[in-house]
């Protein structure tokens, strides 16, 4: 399959990037991911190593588009959780005694 990322056109098959990806250890992955063979791999270590080139060259996006293209599975970043409220001495025994919290 022909790509294009960041301008430099690739032709790249889901063989190849098996081969490329064979004997690379997998990076902590913190964003975009995706998984060949039974490693999951960062999106942006898998266009480095199949493109050559820096990761500030290209956006995550152009490589989650060509390995979601090529078949493979590709997640978006984590979620991240929402902060919780901490409440106050009082506010905690306002809410174990059932009345409203006045503060």
């Amino acid at each position: 399959m022909r790509c294009v990322i960041a301008r430099f056109p690739f032709d790249l098959t889901k063989s190849g990037v098996l081969e490329s990806m064979k004997g690379i250890k997998p990076e902590q992955v913190t964003g975009e991911s995706v998984a060949i063979g039974r490693r999951t791999y960062p999106i942006k270590q898998v266009g480095q190593v199949i493109t050559g080139q820096d990761r500030r060259d290209f956006s995550a996006g152009e490589v989650l588009r060509a390995m979601s293209r090529l078949g493979f599975t590709c997640s978006s970043a984590l979620p991240v959780a929402a902060p919780t409220r901490v409440l106050s001495p009082v506010q905690q025994a306002s809410a174990m005694l059932g009345a409203p919290a006045t503060v």
